[in-house]
């Protein structure tokens, strides 16, 4: 498996709704979001293709997928900015291991709505956000 992490797999997202309905705070949850940030893996050079990197994002993004042999979709990244990195790991944990069919009728942000971390994000965070909820999901239509 190409850059591994435990999103999806060892954090779940039964794991975060219970750790964010605990926070009250926006702080709290931004300190949340850095604290996933770290457990996100920096994604080897190697990997940060110019054709993996999405437009729209307060700062650089890459987004990678490999298709795995049981027809599941493995989806990996990395971001610049440590709160892109937590909604980009909030985002590898709804979307982890899924089949490009779970993937056409997910809405990949809903978790975030659950969460309730998107009413405090910058209209640039906001986009970028879409922008990598839409690269799964035309990367989950490759497959179909």
């Amino acid at each position: 498996m190409l850059a591994p992490h435990p999103f999806g797999r060892e954090i779940t997202t039964t794991a975060l709704i219970e750790t964010f309905s605990t926070l009250n705070q926006w702080e709290d949850r931004y300190r949340q979001l850095i604290m996933l940030a770290k457990r996100l893996p920096p994604l080897p050079e190697a990997l940060r293709k110019t054709e993996m990197a999405l437009s729209g994002c307060e700062n650089r993004v890459w987004l990678g997928h490999q298709r795995l042999s049981d027809g599941t979709l493995h989806f990996y990244g990395d971001s610049e900015g440590r709160i892109v990195r937590g909604l980009l790991a909030v985002l590898l944990t709804a979307v982890e291991g899924k089949t490009p069919q779970q993937l056409a009728v997910l809405e990949p942000l809903a978790l975030f709505d659950h969460l309730a971390l998107c009413h405090q994000l910058s209209a640039t965070r906001a986009s970028g956000l879409a922008a990598l909820a839409a690269g799964v999901q035309a990367i989950a239509a490759r497959y179909l």
